[in-house]
Order: structure tokens, then C-alpha cells, then sequence
């Protein structure tokens, strides 16, 4: 008589040892790979140095009290307290000897934000193109 093989059972397992091998595999492929990739290295066009020196701005501080005084950096720190009126002919003076000439605000923490603004918006009145705040760093 034939014996019959016993049936084959089902398997509800899943072998993971193929993917396993596939995952090394490719963890070696990789490992060997990315050091010979040079990913975003950009080729930035040289320029030469301009012979000019940066101009050195004027800045405008105001006090806590708000009292305005101007400081001119081009002529070591030379500093002298000033109202609006005299403001506006400095900086236009300034302005007709280099239309570039950048300013800064220096005000002190405890004066009002509106004190700024002003300030600010006459300067904008007298056709400045940089104006800028000076913050001191942390």
C-alpha cells in the first residue's frame, strides 16, 4: 500500500531571513555610496574687491529724555546734540556729498516707540534710502 505523505500544512509565517539579507545588502551599497556623492557643493562666481571703503554712517541717537544727538563715524565719532531742525540740514548736507550715505537710529530702551517712528519718517521726508536701527548684541 502507498502511504500517503501527510498533507502539507499552512504556513502562517512569513520568512523574514530573504528581506533581511536584502535589507544588508543594500545598507552596504549605501554605505559605500554616500561618501562619494557631493551633494549640493555650488560654484559661486569671484567678484573683485571694490578699492572704495564702506561708508561709514551717521547715527542718531536719541536719549532716554529725548534729546537727539548726531554722530558722524567718517570723522572718529564726532558728536554733537542737535533738535529736528538741525537734523534735517545735517543729514541733508550730508546727503548732498554722498546720496548713499546710510543712517542709523540709536535710541535708548526706555524712549517711546512713537519718539522712533518720528524720527524715522523724517528721515524718509528727506528722501534717506538707508536708514537703519542699531541694537546692541546679547
Amino acid at each position: 500500500m502507498i502511504q500517503r505523505r501527510s498533507k502539507r500544512r499552512l504556513m502562517n509565517d512569513i520568512n523574514v531571513v530573504p528581506y533581511i539579507d536584502v535589507m544588508l545588502v543594500l545598507l552596504i551599497i549605501f554605505m559605500i555610496t554616500a561618501p562619494l556623492m557631493h551633494p549640493g557643493q555650488v560654484e559661486l562666481p569671484e567678484i573683485g574687491k571694490s578699492s572704495i571703503p564702506p561708508i561709514e554712517p551717521l547715527e542718531v541717537i536719541i536719549a532716554a529724555d529725548g534729546h537727539l544727538t548726531l554722530r558722524d563715524r567718517a570723522r572718529a565719532g564726532d558728536e554733537r546734540k542737535i533738535n529736528r531742525t538741525q537734523l534735517v540740514e545735517a543729514i541733508k548736507a550730508k546727503q548732498a556729498q554722498n546720496a548713499e550715505q546710510p543712517v542709523v537710529i540709536a535710541a535708548d530702551k526706555n524712549v517711546r516707540y512713537e519718539e522712533v517712528i518720528q524720527v524715522m519718517d523724517l528721515l524718509q521726508q528727506q528722501q534717506v534710502k538707508k536708514i537703519g536701527l542699531l541694537t546692541k548684541p546679547r
